[in-house]
């Protein structure tokens, strides 16, 4: 992860649109290091019932992206900013169902706290231990092609739910990161 500058851009488009925020929020639970992580309600236009981090776009009131992520984990989850820490942002990425830029910020919590779905945007809170995840059992890459270029697809396959695209590249990106402080 790389420093977060004070000075992070305060607005950053692609193709015109702006950008999305998310937020990898980890604590120490029973199981050592877990990430808090939605699946989407089934009741929204896209991405319905995906697993992903809280966040979403850009609102114009939002000071930063730092804010866009906090203030979207809160609308989701309930999540009080003022309980995250944020060490770092993970590679920014753009996926293939949407031209906006995704910017992944990671924060710690000093402990799990008490959370709520938004019923209108989030189907389920899931508390998944980044040990569960770096088990290679659940783990899976694909190759897809469109329009002529192939593309690496990564899949987590928890229990009940599959993790894949964007937020699988996110943790991979993330464990990368984890991989090359510890050599």
């Amino acid at each position: 992860m790389r420093h977060v500058p004070d000075d992070a851009p305060h607005a950053v488009t692609v193709d015109g649109r702006p950008p999305s925020a998310v937020l990898a929020p980890i604590y120490d639970g029973a199981a050592g290091p877990t990430v808090i992580l939605t699946r989407r309600a089934w009741t929204l236009r896209s991405h319905t019932g995906e697993v992903s981090f809280p966040g979403g776009r850009k609102d114009p009131e939002d000071i930063d992206l730092r804010a866009t992520a906090l203030r979207e984990s809160h609308e989701e989850i309930g999540l009080d900013a003022a309980s995250v820490q944020i060490v770092g942002e993970l590679p920014r990425l753009t996926t293939v169902s949407s031209p906006s830029l995704i910017v992944p910020y990671v924060g710690f919590l000093n402990e799990r706290p008490a959370l709520v779905p938004s019923p209108d945007e989030v189907d389920a809170i899931l508390d998944v231990p980044l040990a569960d995840l770096l088990d290679p059992s659940i783990y899976r890459e694909e190759i897809w092609s469109r329009d002529g270029v192939e593309m690496e697809i990564t899949f987590f396959e928890l229990e009940g739910d599959t993790l894949w695209g964007a937020t699988a590249r996110m943790l991979r990106s993330l464990f990368e990161v984890f991989a090359s402080r510890s050599l």
